[in-house]
Order: C-alpha cells, then structure tokens, then sequence
C-alpha cells in the first residue's frame, strides 16, 4: 500500500488512539484497542467485507488478528527506524502532506479530517515523519542483489510450464526463450524481494518483546 493511501486510512483510525486498554504492547509501547477497533473497520473495507457480514466467530477472530499483526509490524518498523537512526527531511514530509491535501480536495477538508482525528499540523507532522521512516526501513529490504544469469535459468527451468504459458508465440524459439528469461528475472527479483522484507519483518518480531492482550 502506498504511503498517502495509508495515511488516509490513518487519518481516520487516529483519534484517541492510544486511550483505553491496550490490546497489545511492543517493547513496552501500547497499542490500544480502539486503534485496533478503527484499523479493523479499515482494514475489512480494504477487503471489500463488512463487519456486519462476519458471522463466524473464527473468521472474526482471524481477521482482527491480522488486523493486529498489520499494527504490531507498523510500530516494529518504526521502532527499527529509530535503531537505525533513519532520517527523514522537513521537504519529505512536507511533499507527503501536500499530496494528501490534494487528494482531500481543498485545505478545508484537511483540516478537518486532521482535527476529527485529533491532530494538530505539528503532531501530524510528526505523525508523517514517522510512517516515512518506517517505510524507508521496510523498503530498504528490498535492495537485494541483481540475480545472476544462472540463477535465472535455474528459476526459469523450474518453471517452465509458467513461463511457456506467459510467453509470445512468436514462432521463433530464441525470440521465446529470450522473452522467457527476462520474465524469469522480473518474477525472480519480485520474490527475493518478498522474501527479503518478510524475513525482515519476522527478525523484527523474534527480536521485539510482544505482549497480545486483546
């Protein structure tokens, strides 16, 4: 997901959020329940459910503990960002927000949106700072190495069925196998790179003291 459509979603799980109960702690910093019962809501209609149409229990459950495991990785990622000193600058931030005002329409409904959820401009800026953070942190695991050639025949060849399906019938079997590879190396590099941030992410979380109390 990107940044700006994050913040949107944020802009609205934000008010009072950490009032309350905590439903879980990470290295001792509370996430309370209410952000979760907020992200919750956003987090089903980015799945195109209703919380009204869950009827099983267990269906119910595993979802708000997807939803929980999404905010617990959040408040890793930036905790990680502050081990690692990352830095984001004032024209960072200041692009971010302006992005997000467009996309609100005018400064009026900014501001409005900023105050239901219980920001003022400098704690969202802060606030921006962060995610920016945490994401530069996350992104960062995705600079993994340029397969070799041989790595990518290898994948190729291990997938061949795939590949045949997805190339051009150009008629010409070097044409083929050229288009193949290529395709090999973009699927290749896409996965290396999953691989790489859920590694990241699972280091992060053997790492972190995680208490779930909801």
């Amino acid at each position: 997901m990107k940044l700006l459509t994050v913040l949107l979603c944020l802009l609205a799980l934000h008010v009072q959020a950490e009032e309350g109960p905590a439903a879980a702690q990470v290295n001792g910093v509370p996430i309370s329940q209410m952000r979760l019962e907020r992200y919750f809501a956003d987090y089903l209609q980015a799945q195109g459910r209703a919380l009204t149409s869950i009827r099983n229990p267990s269906v119910y459950k595993r979802l708000r503990e997807q939803a929980l495991n999404d905010l617990i990785d959040k408040e890793l990622l930036w905790q990680e960002a502050q081990r690692q000193g990352v830095a984001v600058s004032d024209a960072e931030v200041d692009a971010e927000i302006e992005q997000l005002r467009q996309a609100l329409g005018n400064a009026k409904p900014f501001e409005q949106r900023l105050a239901d959820a219980g920001f003022d401009r400098d704690s969202f800026v802060d606030y921006t700072r962060h995610e920016l953070a945490a994401q530069q942190v996350f992104m960062q695991a995705s600079q993994v190495p340029e397969p070799s050639p041989a790595e990518i025949r290898a994948f190729y060849q291990a997938n061949a069925s795939t590949f045949a399906q997805a190339q051009n019938q150009s008629g010409d079997s070097s044409v083929e196998n050229e288009q193949g590879l290529e395709l090999a190396k973009r699927l290749l590099v896409d996965q290396q790179q999953s691989q790489a941030r859920f590694a990241l992410l699972q280091r992060l979380r053997d790492a972190g003291q995680v208490q779930r109390l909801d």
